[in-house]
């Protein structure tokens, strides 16, 4: 069973704009899923309670702001971005918020309720061959801007620093304040990687101690969508193959079956790359416990399983 542990300073008392319910959200104690491993707390921040309904808000905001400020996003511009979904569905719930148009590149293969939820916030939707991944979908993505760049604002969420430091800003000082700065370890697996990167300079810079351990598909042919497999893709352009203290390599299956436990086992709906993150802080915490170490380890629940409820898996 999920325990949310209390945190009476993100306590909201009145209306706010939509988009300053970004952030803050909770941090909750996965009590059966690390039952096995008496001395380690796994506590996972639950990303699905943004209004976008993931982690993708943070960054996605802060990139569109950074653009505003810059000048090089105005209403003249239409918002341009490859994605695998979640940070397009950010952009078009903000494009909607604050009247801009939103254009997105996916790979053919995201998943129905992802097109719906687009469809409905009203973003134009292009697909890539769904055999090349996110990897196809920026190729097709490059080539849109380049052929009329005036027309947009191409924020490149895999290139564009606002979006780890979204999480540098704002992520690792909530994980910090919530964990009463008792976090021993944190783990993520990494897609844009933002989330790990801004997550564990943050940690680096105000808690030193604290190891960071990122974690990948096992090889470039898996079933974690918007996740990379960074030996064989490309490479976010502020991605730093030696930020981590280690890497844990994860099997597809073994996320799909991670997300049938959290929901089972704790009432936690979530989706894809959750499992993955979730399962990571498993294998941690196994390694821990046969050392006869103590530890509290925060992962992301980047999303909830509201845009993977078709995938087959959930039939096993």
């Amino acid at each position: 069973m999920a325990q949310v542990l209390p945190i009476p300073h993100l306590a909201r008392t009145e209306a706010e704009p939509l988009l300053a319910t970004i952030g803050n959200t909770p941090l909750v104690r996965l009590e059966t899923i690390s039952a096995e491993y008496p001395e380690i707390e796994i506590c996972a921040k639950a990303e699905y309670f943004n209004p976008g309904g993931s982690v993708k808000d943070r960054a996605a905001l802060n990139m569109v702001l950074d653009g505003e400020r810059s000048g090089k996003l105005n209403h003249n511009r239409i918002i341009l971005d490859s994605t695998s979904g979640n940070t397009g569905i950010a952009y078009a719930m903000i494009g909607a918020n604050r009247g801009y148009k939103v254009k997105l590149v996916l790979p053919g293969n995201a998943s129905p309720e992802r097109k719906r939820i687009l469809k409905a916030y009203g973003a134009e939707m292009l697909f890539s061959d769904p055999n090349e991944g996110s990897d196809g979908a920026i190729r097709m993505v490059r080539q849109i801007y380049m052929a009329d760049p005036d027309l947009y604002f191409y924020p490149d969420q895999y290139n564009n620093p606002a979006n780890w430091k979204a999480h540098f800003e704002h992520t690792g000082p909530e994980i910090i304040k919530q964990t009463g700065g008792r976090i021993t370890h944190f783990v993520s697996a990494m897609g844009t990687s933002g989330t790990f990167t801004g997550i564990t300079r943050r940690l680096r810079r105000d808690l030193p101690d604290v190891r960071c351990v990122s974690a990948q598909p096992s090889s470039g042919f898996h079933g974690l969508e918007g996740l990379k497999h960074m030996p064989t893709a490309i490479r976010p352009g502020f991605y730093d193959d030696q930020l981590a203290d280690d890497n844990l390599w994860i099997e597809t299956e073994d996320a799909y079956r991670m997300v049938r436990r959290l929901a089972k086992e704790e009432g936690l709906l979530v989706g894809i790359s959750s499992g993955c993150n979730v399962h990571a802080a498993t294998l941690l915490a196994k390694d821990l416990a046969a050392r006869g170490e103590s530890a509290m380890i925060v992962t992301v629940l980047c999303d909830s399983a509201e845009k993977y409820l078709s995938e087959h898996f959930w039939d096993e």
